[in-house]
């Protein structure tokens, strides 16, 4: 099927801008991976290559600790292909499947960690926002009466944590 030329203009914005996954876009443009890594390799060819476009706008954005949340948003997603596919494949052996399961959870802690240590606000926000992520549970479940009011409340206080965070 052919596509649009602002098809291909919203993918590659997408790609390098937004540093959005392949899947992603795939999945926001209705285009196939297939053509999506066509074009980029064909833009590459042709002198533009959309991971430099990519390293060079997150650089110049918003430096280190941006790179290192891409990174972490990256690898989150290869993660979680990789193991649905260790997960579906009845070619693995069982046995095998929870060798390479430990190895890919391994593999993601150590990669948290790693980002942890880079970039320190980072983590400092992940916690804040697991902290918060367990309260809304834990309202949920004890206090349904004040899940409206929790949820007025969280929008604003969300406002907050990013000011705190990400300064």
């Amino acid at each position: 099927m052919a596509h649009a030329k602002d098809t291909r203009t919203k993918a590659r914005t997408m790609y390098v801008q937004t540093r959005c996954a392949i899947p992603t876009i795939s999945a926001s443009l209705d285009v196939s991976e297939g053509t999506l890594r066509r074009w980029k390799g064909e833009a590459k060819q042709s002198g533009d290559d959309w991971d430099i476009a990519r390293a060079a706008a997150t650089m110049k954005g918003e430096g280190l600790e941006s790179m290192v949340a891409a990174v972490i948003e990256d690898f989150t997603v290869m993660f979680q292909v990789t193991m649905e596919q260790v997960k579906e494949d009845s070619q693995i052996d069982p046995g095998a499947k929870v060798k390479l399961m430990a190895s890919l959870s391994d593999s993601f802690n150590k990669m948290v960690l790693a980002a942890g240590r880079t970039a320190p606000k980072l983590n400092e926000m992940a916690i804040a926002m697991d902290v918060v992520k367990r309260l809304a549970e834990f309202i949920a479940g004890e206090f349904s009466q004040h899940g409206t009011a929790f949820q007025e409340v969280l929008e604003p206080f969300g406002a907050e944590l990013v000011k705190v965070y990400q300064s």
